[in-house]
């Protein structure tokens, strides 16, 4: 689901910022943020892309659905009030 290899990357970034000092421990930094990152981003409650659109899909034809019902109970609604 997650791009492993912006993961990765983002957490040599994260190794990079580490002060000179603590350099030696660079790698080591680096699969412990990576393993972080991963780790959270598990917990959330993401979906792929792919199960958005479909998502999206329904969300839109349930829509017309109900403008389409809409419009008809306005148009019943119309026809009640002329007929009294």
């Amino acid at each position: 689901m997650f791009n492993a290899t912006a993961i990765d990357d983002l957490a040599r970034r994260l190794a990079d910022l580490v002060p000179p000092g603590a350099r030696a421990a660079r790698d080591d930094l680096a699969a412990n943020f990576r393993d972080a990152l991963r780790a959270g981003l598990r917990r959330l409650d993401l979906v792929t892309r792919e199960e958005f659109d479909v998502q999206r899909g329904v969300l839109l034809r349930t829509r017309q659905k109900v403008e389409a019902l809409e419009a008809r109970v306005d148009e019943l609604e119309d026809k009640l009030g002329s007929a009294h």
